[in-house]
């Protein structure tokens, strides 16, 4: 007994330690987080509308450097001259950018060594810049560094593991480039396929999106920004970017707010809340309202509703573009002081200094209050306080013993395997066995370009010249995995155009499997606009062409965005979905279509038949209406939460802990999952629910959550969730979230329960 007390007590004291500390951690936070705003209420006082306009301008590197601006085969050189007035006279406290491609970690610490000797040396106030960099998928910019799956084929690991993995190796390298800000994640929805950043995104649904943010947010700034290996992320591009009427690049969106909150929102709202301190805003316009000129999105909702601590900035130019493009604003002038005065606190120029002398100008005349601007420069101070660069405005070059090394490349190989996705597979031809022979044709299948896609080394990412030698191309890893004596390679085709696909087609006359491998030109924003979701022909045609040899043909597409299939698909026995993998996709394709790895990747959208039906998997029971009023329009290639597996997945005993709940409850819901297949795999659970009825037309499904679990052979695992009544909600058209009472229905795969909200 006397034991029992004093474990009891020694428990107790441990208790009283743990919280005693959180509570002593929390008021060293608040206290740091204090005497960083005295820190900025002091510099506030004493700059000069001159150092603070200077503080709310980003201008690119080429600005600073020797030389013709944007020029691909010119070094990389400061002047001198030029970066003393841009720093002591401008004061300008933002760069960006690479000078177009990719350098090595000496040079980038050699060029903001330089930028920041002139900030907090020379200057009056000694203010560090703050460098941004678009890095995409890894430090995209520097050479030697990881390059992980684009944010599409992470999605479609559906685990959030493999998204913070991606921001934290990409942050540490990121920083150990010397750059404390990445212009990342994107975080815009891929439901308009056209689009040319679809697969920048997470997918097509809001849940699925917001789990994969908060993960790399975590992953990109941590507990603590200030790390050595950690940088502050840029929420991309707020909001509503992603879904253009037309499917271009920077076109007009038309889409009711409630809308844009149910579903455009949500994963903003949700990495804002946790921490995230730079968004990047939408380069185009909503319902006829640039969003950079639109006080309501920037201002009402994002630093009202969502308590937003950090500052917004501009994407390229896109100022300049309210008066050149969309016609708001008169003058390059008046534009500055429509979109400072709707909420936007940093421009990138990015590359002249009229903004700077604008904004001035705008202050002095008081067409935009201090107040605005003086919130603007709290913000900017905000994030460089919070980055440590004020106390160590470069980091140590030395600390980053792991940059680009084996153990990251291996975890952004495990991505590409659990990301990569098999969508056919007549007759269980894949696996392949290793002593068939094979033929590799098609554009993907010798080149890392079409696996890494834009924003990989420069930012288009068609240049061969900056690839690594030590990485494989699909064609490469096959021939490691059997030998050279049973893989024969041909070209076939470029992206638009034959090469040789009759050679291929004679070559595949002796061969007992071919090898078919799709891709998409790397490409991003303008450059990536597209007219049509086919595939082009030159690749439909080698494909075609190959059919007539007979033989087997496994079907390898390497993708920007879902492209059209439907003509060749009946042809091909397997169809596998590389999305953009990266380095490492060769290699990972390889151990997949040899068997290896049990593939378990799932599509985070819906996989179009049609151009004219791009019809997402949350859809309108209305949408599924076909032309003879029967209920089968709906019928996508391949749809939205499909991949297969080697192995077979049987689902049972659906169940729920209740039949109604209330606003205080939480609903359990349990599913057995058993592996009915000889070979060990992972499976995605998936949770959908339905609003049997409500005041705005119900969608016929909603992801809830998601689970992904390994099972034996033979094993069965309970997988359980937990959902609650404010989890079934909807916003209404009074631009609030609401959840109706009444019946709804769950559904794991092919089973389904229904119960009722009081």
């Amino acid at each position: 007994m006397i034991k029992n007390k004093i474990m009891i007590l020694f428990v107790c004291g441990i208790i009283v330690g743990m919280c005693s500390c959180a509570k002593k951690n929390e008021t060293t936070k608040i206290s740091s987080e204090a005497k960083s705003e005295a820190k900025i209420d002091s510099l506030l006082s004493v700059m000069t509308v001159e150092e603070k306009a200077g503080e709310m301008t980003q201008l690119t590197l080429d600005v600073i450097c020797q030389g013709k601006p944007f020029d691909n085969n010119k070094e990389m050189v400061i002047d001198k001259v030029k970066l003393d007035s841009i720093l002591l006279y401008y004061h300008v406290g933002s760069i960006l950018n690479t000078g177009t491609y990719t350098l090595s970690r000496e040079k980038w610490f050699e060029l903001i060594n330089q930028v920041q000797e002139v900030a907090t040396k020379k200057s009056r106030l000694k203010i560090p810049v703050l460098y941004g960099v678009d890095a995409i998928h890894g430090a995209t910019y520097t050479k030697g560094s990881t390059l992980f799956p684009q944010e599409l084929a992470v999605a479609a690991t559906w685990d959030p593991y493999f998204a913070e993995q991606a921001g934290s190796i990409t942050a540490y390298e990121v920083r150990g480039s010397g750059i404390p800000w990445n212009f990342s994640p994107v975080l815009d929805l891929g439901r308009q396929p056209l689009w040319s950043r679809f697969f920048e995104t997470f997918g097509e649904d809001p849940y699925l999106a917001t789990q994969m943010g908060n993960a790399i947010v975590k992953g990109y700034q941590g507990d603590d920004m200030s790390s050595p290996d950690k940088v502050a992320a840029c929420l991309k591009h707020y909001m509503g970017y992603s879904f253009a009427t037309s499917g271009k690049d920077r076109t007009p969106v038309l889409m009711p707010e409630r809308v844009l909150r149910e579903y455009y929102l949500v994963p903003f709202a949700n990495a804002v809340e946790n921490g995230a301190m730079t968004v990047m805003v939408n380069s185009t316009e909503i319902n006829g309202t640039p969003v950079h000129a639109d006080y309501h999105i920037l201002t009402e909702i994002l630093k009202g509703e969502l308590k937003f601590q950090g500052f917004a900035v501009t994407d390229w130019e896109d100022i300049i573009m309210l008066n050149s493009i969309h016609k708001v604003a008169p003058t390059y002038k008046d534009a500055v002081a429509v979109a400072i005065n709707a909420g936007i606190d940093m421009s990138m120029v990015p590359s002249d200094l009229k903004f700077h002398k604008y904004l001035v100008e705008l202050i002095n005349e008081k067409r935009i209050p201090m107040s605005r601007i003086d919130d603007a420069v709290r913000r900017i101070l905000r994030v460089k306080m919070k980055l440590g660069l004020f106390e160590k405005p470069v980091s140590d070059f030395n600390y980053y013993t792991k940059f680009g090394s084996k153990e990251s490349a291996d975890i952004s190989y495990r991505a590409a395997l659990e990301g990569i996705t098999v969508l056919k597979n007549e007759k269980n031809i894949l696996p392949l066995a290793k002593e068939r022979k094979v033929l590799l044709t098609g554009v993907a299948a010798n080149l890392l370009n079409p696996l890494n896609g834009a924003w990989t080394h420069t930012w288009q990412g068609v240049e061969t010249k900056y690839n690594p030698t030590d990485k494989k191309t699909i064609l490469q890893a096959v021939t490691d995995k059997v030998g050279e004596k049973n893989v024969l390679y041909v070209e076939g085709t470029d992206y638009d155009k034959d090469v040789n696909t009759a050679k291929a087609l004679a070559t595949a006359k002796g061969v007992d499997i071919i090898i078919a491998c799709l891709g998409e030109q790397p490409a991003t924003e303008k450059v990536g606009d597209i007219e049509d979701l086919e595939m082009e022909e030159a690749q439909l045609n080698l494909v075609k062409e190959l059919s007539k040899a007979g033989k087997p043909i496994v079907l390898i597409l390497a993708e920007n965005r879902p492209r059209l299939i439907r003509k060749i698909e009946p042809l091909v026995d397997a169809v596998i979905l590389a999305y953009l993998p990266g380095n490492e996709g060769g290699r990972a394709l390889a151990e997949i279509v040899y068997g290896d790895f049990n593939p378990c990747g799932k599509l985070p959208f819906t996989y179009p038949k049609y151009s004219g039906s791009l019809v997402t998997y949350d859809h309108k029971l209305s949408e599924e209406r076909d032309t003879k009023f029967q209920m089968n329009a709906f019928s996508p290639q391949y749809p939205f939460g499909f991949g297969l597996s080697y192995t077979s997945f049987s689902y049972a005993d659906l169940k729920i802990n209740k039949t109604e709940i209330g606003d205080a409850d939480t609903l359990e819901v349990t599913v057995n999952v058993t592996n009915t297949g000889a070979r060990a795999g992972k499976e995605v659970v998936q949770l959908y629910s339905r609003d049997d009825y409500a005041t705005i037309t119900p969608s016929v499904r909603r992801l809830k959550r998601f689970s992904k679990i390994e099972l034996q052979p033979s094993e069965t695992k309970k997988v359980s969730f937990k959902i609650t009544k404010s989890d079934l909600g909807f916003v209404g058209n009074d631009n609030k979230w609401i959840t109706e009472p009444g019946s709804f229905t769950l559904m794991v795969e092919n089973l389904s329960t229904t119960f009722n909200c009081k």
